[in-house]
């Protein structure tokens, strides 16, 4: 799939919507530009409820996190 978009006088430009459908890129998102060589590639970069792995659907996001302090806690003991 290629698409052509405008690139604003400020260097902005818009990802179109099928794009962002696809890989699930939301307001806020982080998008990783990288120098190929040849071109700029864009990836969105993995969320913290994307690297739940395994135990993901299984805690929120907030039990997660709270869950990691606990142990960094545990282990600065």
């Amino acid at each position: 799939m290629t698409e052509e978009v405008v690139v604003t006088r400020k260097g902005q430009t818009t990802i179109p919507v099928q794009l962002r459908r696809k890989y699930k890129i939301q307001e806020g998102s982080i998008i990783e530009a990288v120098d190929t060589g040849s071109g700029i590639l864009l990836k969105p970069k993995a969320s913290f409820s994307d690297l739940a792995g395994t135990g993901a659907g299984k805690a929120t996001v907030a039990e997660v996190k709270r869950m990691l302090d606990r142990m960094r806690t545990e282990d600065e003991r």
